[in-house]
């Protein structure tokens, strides 16, 4: 099966092809929940230029930005405030679950994101 079939690994519940991948190939996010699923997704399939892309340059720290022994499971959206179409900016709360080297782990990051030249970029988050 090819990775535009299965299921987008932002645990959206749609195929990879309609949900993050247009994002990863260029277009905008519609929302900042939209264009943290497809971070989310870019850290799961190893897609580092996305993640520079999208990070606001202030705020983006230098490469490698992937580490190599994590493997992401789940990402659960808990909350959002504001980020909608017509938004200048917003926030994500979200739950990620991976596993580092053999041992699982969740990391929970309420994010920013912001509008720079009209496009959803990620500015940064607190971790709890």
């Amino acid at each position: 099966m090819r990775l535009a079939d299965e299921p987008c690994p932002c645990s959206s519940g749609q195929r990879y092809a309609e949900c993050c991948m247009p994002i990863h190939e260029g277009e905008d996010a519609v929302t900042a929940e939209a264009l943290m699923r497809s971070r989310y997704s870019a850290f799961a399939l190893q897609l580092e230029s996305h993640l520079m892309r999208s990070w606001h340059p202030r705020t983006r720290p230098e490469p490698p930005l992937i580490s190599p022994g994590t493997t992401w499971q789940r990402l659960e959206v808990l909350d959002t405030v504001d980020g909608g179409a017509d938004d200048e900016d917003g926030i994500v709360e979200f739950r990620a679950h991976g596993v580092q080297d053999g041992e699982v782990f969740v990391m929970q990051e309420r994010s920013r994101f912001v509008r720079r030249a009209r496009r959803w970029v990620y500015l940064d988050g607190e971790v709890h």
